[in-house]
């Protein structure tokens, strides 16, 4: 166990399109929430050495100083190597100087900004507030205070977006010159307020249209896809997500966190009452050996590099031949067998869902 997720809830306002675990902010909540985070962490973690830790939200930024302090008081517990990658996610509107050096001071050394867009229709349509001139003074605090590993949030295909609209977009992100974007096509998810008022997404076309535009322009900027949705410039992969595409173990601890601890998936409760009463799962799913080895096809195969055959031998005393038919996509070029890696090839990741199903209906180990 290396890797470590703590959720925060609370955001000083709700975004039009997040479905997450996510609540106002409010001053007696937080502090009975890092109380109860306090105690699920005290009683569940076992002292390993972590490589990487993240703290996500929700908006963990939404908190004041002294509760961040407090909350970082409570993971003065979590056990760390020299090399932890200790990432936190910010919004703009509630991030500043005094934030930024307690980070450093306390070990941070990846800050994630959910920009999203700097165009004024999607922020309005997302209710977000994103500055360009903002963006770039938190940068250089970062920087000032020697946080060198900076990720920005781009979301595209939102309706009534066109390609000159994502065009600008992604000028204006990658003039910023940050290690590692993430970029999210904008999926309508049910009981947010989009969906509330009936807004659509874009089509098909139009949103393969984008990742294309996306996929083409970071690439002629330096910055390798390292994973369908992911760009970094070269050594800033993020190692925390790459912790879950791996389908390695990791410590969830939050309320609405999940974690996977000895082939046990885990999601804790929603409720923020059960949670202070100490009623943390809510559900828990011990995992077949078949489903393990699902699990790992469908996740190893959102990386560039794909599965890699010796390490799926090592892990499951079996050939990945022999729980998953391939010939057949390898044969028709949707995935590509060279040496020891099994991958998706890079103009076919739009439709890598559809091709993983392929492979998951293919004939199984008996």
């Amino acid at each position: 166990m290396k890797n470590c997720y703590i959720h925060i809830p609370f955001c000083s306002k709700i975004c039009s399109y997040c479905d997450f675990c996510k609540m106002f902010y409010n001053k007696k909540f937080v502090s009975d929430y890092l109380e109860a985070l306090d105690r699920e962490i005290y009683d569940v973690y076992k002292g390993e050495k972590l490589e990487t830790i993240y703290i996500g939200g929700g908006t963990p930024s939404s908190l004041d100083i002294s509760e961040l302090k407090r909350l970082f008081s409570t993971l003065e517990m979590l056990n760390r190597s020299k090399n932890l990658e200790f990432t936190i996610e910010c919004n703009i509107e509630n991030t500043d100087e005094e934030k930024i050096k307690l980070f450093s001071e306390v070990g941070i050394n990846r800050i994630s900004f959910g920009v999203e867009s700097f165009n004024k229709k999607n922020l309005s349509l997302l209710e977000r507030d994103s500055s360009y001139d903002k963006v770039v003074e938190l940068i250089k605090l970062c920087r000032k205070y020697g946080i060198n590993n900076i990720n920005i949030d781009l979301m595209y295909a939102l309706p009534d977006e066109d390609i000159d609209v994502l065009r600008k977009d992604l000028e204006m992100i990658l003039s910023l010159d940050v290690e590692h974007i993430s970029t999210y096509s904008l999926i309508i998810e049910d009981h947010t307020k989009l969906s509330i008022k009936g807004i659509k997404n874009i089509s098909e076309d139009l949103d393969s249209e984008m990742y294309d535009v996306i996929c083409n322009e970071m690439k002629k900027s330096g910055y390798s896809h390292y994973e369908i949705s992911n760009f970094c410039k070269e050594g800033y992969e993020s190692r925390h997500n790459l912790c879950y595409w791996n389908n390695n173990h990791y410590y969830g601890f939050g309320l609405g966190a999940s974690g996977y601890i000895d082939n046990r998936r885990y999601s804790n409760t929603r409720s923020l009452n059960e949670y202070i009463d100490g009623m943390v799962i809510l559900e828990e799913d011990y995992l077949t050996d078949d489903e393990v080895m699902e699990y790992e096809v469908i996740l190893n195969l959102r990386k560039k590099e794909g599965i890699s055959l010796n390490n799926f031998y090592s892990k499951f005393e079996v050939n990945l031949s022999d729980v998953f038919d391939y010939s057949y996509l390898v044969n028709n070029k949707l995935l590509i067998l060279s040496d020891d890696h099994l991958y998706i090839p890079e103009d076919k990741w739009y439709i890598s869902n559809e091709i993983i199903v392929k492979l998951l209906e293919g004939e199984k180990y008996e």
